[in-house]
């Protein structure tokens, strides 16, 4: 079996889809968690200069929906057919597209100015948080709301949205409740065995 180490930040963010999938396979790997204090004298040895960074056998695999992807092709979650795994993938690739919608905002958490954040929540995280959570909902609906955004079995695109949606309720509460479905969704996703266990025992961070 090669050996993983994961490097990432040391809270949730986009490397936490990675560590689940890991402990969800029960893969052994080192859970390499980087301080801001240290990550300017280690960015430069990162292939991209930015995290996560996963490490198979020594070699670097950068950007974190690549190291997703190749994790849930190696451990069984990345869909049953090509088709749904293209699926899960275009899924993938709209998070992507939301996620840089909501960088002002997530910047802004990182401050002092509520003002700043005040305005950036109602001009910038409610429009793309509903524009994008309806997406998911209708595909939630459209795939039977069987637990699953993508065929009968747990995917890693099921994993990074619950994963996601925990973080962004620590900031506003309720952000997800004209979004039934994809709630449901995310509690069956949290309460698998693994799943629970993982959450339950990885440090509390803010984001």
């Amino acid at each position: 079996m090669p050996t993983y180490k994961l490097s990432y930040f040391e809270g949730q963010g986009l490397g936490e889809v990675s560590r689940q999938l890991l402990h969800l396979s029960e893969t052994p790997f080192e859970d390499d968690r980087i301080s801001q204090e240290d990550w300017p004298k280690r960015k430069d040895s990162m292939p991209f200069a930015k995290l996560p960074v996963l490490f198979v056998d020594g070699k670097p695999l950068p950007q974190s929906l690549a190291i997703a992807r190749y994790l849930a092709n190696q451990f069984g979650f990345a869909g049953k057919t090509p088709f749904e795994s293209a699926w899960v993938d275009a899924l993938g690739d709209q998070f992507k597209d939301y996620f840089s919608e909501m960088v002002p905002y997530f910047m802004a958490l990182g401050g002092d100015n509520e003002e700043e954040k005040s305005r950036l929540q109602l001009e910038v995280a409610e429009p793309a948080i509903n524009k994008f959570f309806s997406i998911l909902e209708k595909r939630a609906k459209d795939n039977g709301s069987n637990g699953h955004f993508v065929g009968d079995s747990l995917t890693w695109i099921d994993i990074h949205i619950s994963d996601h949606m925990g973080v962004g309720e620590k900031y506003f509460p309720n952000a997800y409740a004209a979004f039934p479905t994809v709630l449901a969704l995310r509690e069956g996703t949290v309460s698998l065995p693994k799943l629970k266990e993982w959450i339950e025992k990885r440090p509390v961070t803010p984001y």
